[in-house]
């Protein structure tokens, strides 16, 4: 199948899902992931109509955002280095998915106040599961930090992301999911922000994602294939 093909068969399946849930597609926003690919992959899915891209490392990022037309939408997706903040910044990202500590947002936050003209829109990581090696915040400290977290200037936090551990099945995701959720909710009764962004699932889950309410879904080898990583990747 022709990168057209497979994108267009992501789109079915997130407009049916997005029924099973009673919601419409055009709720949820679907993140093409090139990653370790070629910029011409991406082109390929502009040219079918794809205009949300995301990346995991900020210069990959930055060299396909070279490659592709402006009207794109680029959402950096992988954790974010204190180091690079400021050049992520100026790159003209639509969102900061994997903000994953106060300290990565309190420097996107002094940054932003030197250079940006506008807060910067951001998700706050959640670690669902409790996983030692996972980045992002547990939601007892998410919830301890949010009164902190939300005085911050220059930020924009429109929701919550999350990548759960791996399954079997996608069904075992659910768990993961409806606790992102959750978590938006409680936190939302704490104030002051609506949190409207829900960023979960990928290509092996995407579609339970959306019926817990993803909003944003984050799908790579569905759309361009099985990765073929290497040891500069």
């Amino acid at each position: 199948m022709s990168i057209a093909e497979r994108l267009a068969e992501v789109r079915r399946r997130l407009t049916e899902a997005a029924g099973r849930a009673g919601r419409s597609a055009d709720e949820v926003r679907l993140i093409a992931v090139s990653k370790t690919f070629p910029a011409s992959f991406a082109e390929e899915a502009y040219a079918a109509g794809q205009r949300d891209f995301g990346e995991n490392r900020l210069q990959e990022l930055l060299e396909k955002k070279s490659h592709l037309p402006m009207d794109c939408r680029w959402h950096l997706i992988g954790p974010l280095q204190r180091n690079k903040v400021r050049k992520a910044l100026a790159a003209g990202i639509q969102l900061i998915h994997a903000v994953d500590s106060m300290e990565v947002a309190g420097t996107i936050s002094r940054i932003a106040s030197e250079i940006s003209a506008a807060p910067v829109q951001i998700l706050l990581e959640v670690n669902v599961d409790g996983e030692a090696s996972k980045h992002g915040f547990s939601a007892v400290e998410l919830k301890g930090l949010w009164e902190k977290i939300v005085q911050l200037p220059m930020l924009d936090i429109r929701g919550l992301m999350c990548i759960p551990s791996p399954v079997e099945e996608a069904e075992y995701a659910r768990p993961a999911f409806a606790a992102l959720r959750k978590l938006a909710e409680d936190l939302q009764q704490c104030g002051p922000l609506p949190l409207p962004v829900l960023s979960m699932g990928m290509s092996s889950d995407f579609e339970v994602a959306i019926e817990e309410g993803a909003t944003h879904v984050r799908v790579g080898s569905l759309i361009f294939g099985s990765r073929r990583y290497t040891s500069e990747i």
